[in-house]
C-alpha cells in the first residue's frame, strides 16, 4: 500500500511530531470498539499546521497522478478527509465532493455532497484507514451515484491484515502515505521508546483485538 519509503517515514514522524498520532505503549487507550490501543490517531490536527498539511496534500496529489492521472473528481470522506480532500481538490485544481456515512434524513437527502456526474472519474481521499468498512461504504455510495472509482490514496493505515482483505475484496486500489510499520520504524530510529515499549507496539499490531499492555 505504501509506495515510496522515505515518504513514508517523513509522513510518520511529521504525525508524530504534531501529535496526530500519539503512542503510549504503557498507558493504551482504549477505542470506541472496546479495543485497548498503544496507538490513537488524529489526522484532522494537520490542517492546523500550514507546512506539514502543504506537504501531505502535494503528495497525495503526486500519488494520484503516479497511479491515475488526473481524475475528474476528488472525493473526501466525511469527516475526517474533508479537510484533507478538499486542500488535495485545491492543489490539483479539481471539482470536490464528500461523502457522508449516510444519507440526510432531512433536506435533499444527499448522501454525497457536491456536483457528481454519471461515469466521472472519482480518486477517493481518506485521512485514516482501520477496518476499510467506512471508507469502503463512501466507494459504494459513490459507484451507487454512477461514478468511475479508480482508487483510493489514504495518509495512514494501520495495516490490518482484515482491512486488506476488505479492500481486495471490493477490488479497490488503496494506497497510502505512510502506515504502521513505517511509523514504528520512524520511532525506534528517532529513540523515542525503549526496546520493551517498541515489542509492546509490534505486539499489537499483530493481535489487535486481544492486546493489553
Amino acid at each position: 500500500m505504501v509506495r515510496d519509503k522515505d515518504i513514508a517515514i517523513k509522513t510518520a514522524e511529521l504525525l508524530l511530531q504534531i501529535k496526530a498520532i500519539k503512542l503510549q505503549p504503557q498507558t493504551p487507550f482504549t477505542w470506541a470498539s472496546g479495543w485497548s490501543s498503544p496507538i490513537y490517531c488524529d489526522n484532522r490536527v494537520t490542517l492546523s499546521y500550514p507546512e506539514i498539511r502543504k506537504f501531505l496534500k502535494e503528495h497525495l496529489a503526486a500519488r494520484i497522478i503516479e497511479l491515475y492521472g488526473k481524475p475528474d473528481v476528488i472525493a473526501g470522506v466525511a469527516t475526517g478527509a474533508i479537510g484533507i480532500g478538499m486542500l488535495v481538490a485545491d492543489y490539483m485544481n479539481l471539482p470536490f465532493i464528500y461523502v457522508r456515512p449516510e444519507a440526510k434524513k432531512h433536506g435533499r437527502k444527499n448522501q454525497i455532497e457536491g456536483h457528481l456526474e454519471k461515469e466521472q472519474k472519482v480518486v477517493v481521499i481518506e485521512d485514516l484507514i482501520s477496518t476499510g468498512k467506512s471508507s469502503l461504504n463512501a466507494v459504494e455510495a459513490l459507484k451507487e451515484d454512477g461514478a468511475d472509482v479508480k482508487g483510493m490514496v489514504a495518509l495512514f493505515s494501520y495495516g490490518f491484515d482484515f482491512a486488506v482483505e476488505n479492500f481486495k475484496k471490493a477490488n479497490i486500489e488503496l494506497t497510502t502515505l505512510s502506515d504502521y510499520n513505517h511509523l514504528i520504524e520512524q520511532a525506534t530510529q528517532a529513540g523515542h521508546f525503549k526496546d520493551e515499549e517498541i515489542e509492546l507496539l509490534k505486539s499489537w499490531r499483530k493481535d489487535p483485538s486481544n492486546w493489553n499492555a
